[in-house]
């Protein structure tokens, strides 16, 4: 694993080199002595980039961060502050997370709404760098965040009052809440029941647990239930205020563990990661960060290049999440608690939106973690029945369509990750390849597989009823054929390096299926029903049936076969125009910034009704390669 360690240190500094000399001589600078100083936490933090500028380690089960108000926690263009909540996504488009809020007040409680009680800041007195934030609140209270991988630690520096305040929502998310509960167990420490569903629609309900510990008594307390407030009460049902005099002492530091699990897990998280200070966690993930950022050494280029690369390389390690507690137990998609053997489990799977770049990078730089990353994910089909989609916490979403898992875990194989696991491995997805899951299940698999294991496409059926929660791939059948046809390649070669020679050869056969939607008379990709007829417009610009994006957009996504898709559009000369045409190659030569943000993109999700390139979504990611 060392070997490989290396090897993805100098793969990714040579193409990282490659890419920032090529900015002017004259604006080249060494790095400086931390990398994360080259990191702004709070880009993507506002039209609609939906990134946090909290804290947290690397994969952390934790990512403490304030919520201003926005439906993915935080904006930028907001000025109130409702709470600093445990857990977030990084550059997801739809609400969820945002458990358990705090927030330091002053004063009697009056209100239980975390929109009322919203503190005002101004981003003049806000901070970040990787593992810390701090804001500066108009109430003249100061808030220090940092974490561990299952904690969050808070550090409040008070006026000099009797009645500072930490108040604990458990009752308000980003996400639907279905039941909580909060109980004050001493006059230092509280705990609490989460328990949610939904992520962009809806899903089956999942628990979180959680117990803070505060570095000193509370003078006061008190819990609310909808919004009835009872002084001295020990539980309530959707949160709880903490008071402390802080006329001498104007500093409360607080600590709270999460688990996944049960409040057994959340305390024994809380015994293993808490009893340090503030500023020895804060200096901790501060080291664990600069390890991490220091798997790539970028020379050169401007300060601009440097902070963007480095800011988005510290993004990339955000997510998968640890979800086993620290004595190895976790809660499976089963919804019972298991153990890890010799692995980490992680959770929070974003598969469609990480395929294609991410669990490559993570298998160059973090291959102990992406090993764990790629067991987490056979365990889930074990422990569930079903490979997931699109995973939140203990719970399948089904956002997004297609078959993201299949190059996920292909990619981990190939990257001699799955030592010991191979045929495990195998198993799972030859099952999804060939099957779709039964009723009864929450996942949705590759949900159009009956038709195109018969007719070699799935079919774009216009207002079909969901059988469950989520996507469908019914919706977007065009673009499910293309990722199927993606899918059945990677598996063909992961099956013929295993032996299995008689499979190889059907899910080579079936990765050519992308040519049953080539339409010679548009020369493009296009939707057809279930007769088998072309629909929708012919345009490609306007094509029907393609997940967040147009038949312009999607027409690349052929990388297993690439001469065969160059023969469908004309040859190489005319597949070279139409990449020029793609990229406005004559504009982008001229102006590329204008070009990028004129031409390439246009609005946060302007995906489409669009003939051009689209740097800031999945299907285009691939696109610039295929010059090559």
């Amino acid at each position: 694993m060392t070997w490989t360690r290396h090897f993805g240190r100098f793969m990714a500094g040579t193409l990282a080199a490659t890419a920032l000399l090529a900015t002017p001589a004259h604006a080249q600078a060494d790095p400086p002595a931390r990398l994360t100083d080259l990191v702004n936490p709070f880009i993507g933090t506002q039209n609609e980039g939906n990134t946090y500028p909290g804290a947290a380690v690397p994969f952390g089960m934790v990512q403490l961060s304030p919520d201003t108000g926005h439906n993915t926690g935080y904006d930028y263009a907001q000025d109130h502050i409702r709470g600093f909540s445990l857990v977030h996504l990084s550059g997801v488009g739809c609400g969820l997370g945002g458990d358990l809020p705090v927030l330091p007040t002053t004063g009697d409680v009056t209100t239980t709404d975390y929109a009322k009680y919203a503190a005002k800041f101004s981003h003049d007195d806000e901070s970040a760098s990787p593992g810390y934030y701090r804001v500066g609140l108009d109430s003249g209270i100061e808030a220090e965040l940092t974490a561990t991988a299952r904690t969050g630690v808070q550090r409040y520096t008070f006026p000099a009052t009797d009645k500072a305040n930490v108040l604990l929502n458990a009752g308000q998310s980003l996400h639907t809440k279905v039941a909580t509960e909060v109980e004050i167990l001493d006059d230092h420490t509280v705990r609490t029941k989460l328990t949610g569903r939904g992520f962009c629609q809806d899903t089956v309900p999942y628990t979180l647990y959680t117990v803070t510990r505060f570095d000193r008594p509370f003078t006061a307390h008190g819990t609310w239930t909808g919004s009835t407030v009872t002084d001295g009460a020990k539980t309530g049902a959707d949160g709880a205020y903490l008071r402390f005099d802080t006329r001498k002492d104007r500093t409360v530091e607080a600590t709270t563990a999460l688990s996944y699990v049960d409040a057994r897990g959340a305390l024994g998280n809380l015994r293993a990661e808490g009893g340090r200070s503030f500023d020895a966690v804060r200096g901790a993930a501060q080291r664990a960060w600069e390890d991490r950022l220091d798997d790539v050494r970028a020379h050169g280029g401007s300060d601009t290049l440097r902070r963007t690369f480095y800011s988005s390389l510290y993004r990339s390690f955000l997510a998968p999440n640890i979800g086993s507690d620290t004595d190895g137990r976790y809660t499976g998609w089963d919804q019972k608690i298991h153990r890890t053997q010799g692995f980490t489990y992680y959770q929070n799977w974003s598969l469609w939106d990480t395929y294609r770049t991410q669990s490559q990078l993570l298998s160059l730089l973090a291959p102990r973690e992406a090993r764990d990353m790629a067991i987490s994910v056979i365990r889930i089909d074990e422990e569930s029945g079903w490979l997931p989609k699109w995973g939140y916490g203990t719970v399948e979403t089904n956002i997004m369509t297609g078959d993201p898992v299949t190059p996920f875990l292909t990619n981990a194989y190939q990257q001699g990750l799955l030592h010991g696991w191979e045929e495990r491995a195998y198993r799972a997805l030859k099952k999804n390849a060939d099957g779709v899951p039964p009723a009864g299940s929450p996942a949705v698999g590759r949900e159009a597989n009956r038709e195109y294991l018969a007719d070699g496409f799935a079919p774009y059926v216009k207002d079909r009823p969901h059988a469950k929660p989520g996507d469908s791939d019914y919706d977007h059948g065009a673009s499910a054929t293309l990722e199927y046809a993606l899918s059945d390649a990677m598996l063909s070669r992961m099956a013929r390096d295993l032996g299995h020679r008689a499979d190889a050869d059907r899910y080579a056969a079936r990765a050519q299926n992308y040519r049953k939607i080539f339409d010679p008379s548009t020369g493009f990709f296009r939707a057809r029903d279930v007769s088998g007829a072309f629909t929708g417009p012919a345009d490609p610009a306007k094509s029907e049936g393609f997940h967040e994006g147009t038949s312009w957009q999607y027409q690349w996504l052929v990388p297993q076969d690439l001469p065969g898709m160059v023969d469908l559009v004309g040859g190489k000369q005319a597949a070279n125009d139409r990449l020029d045409s793609f990229f406005a190659y004559g504009q982008l030569t001229e102006d590329p910034a204008k070009t990028a943000r004129e031409v390439w993109v246009n609005g946060p999700y302007d995906y489409y009704n669009a003939d051009k390139y689209n740097p800031q979504n999945e299907p285009d990611l691939i696109a610039p390669y295929t010059y090559l």
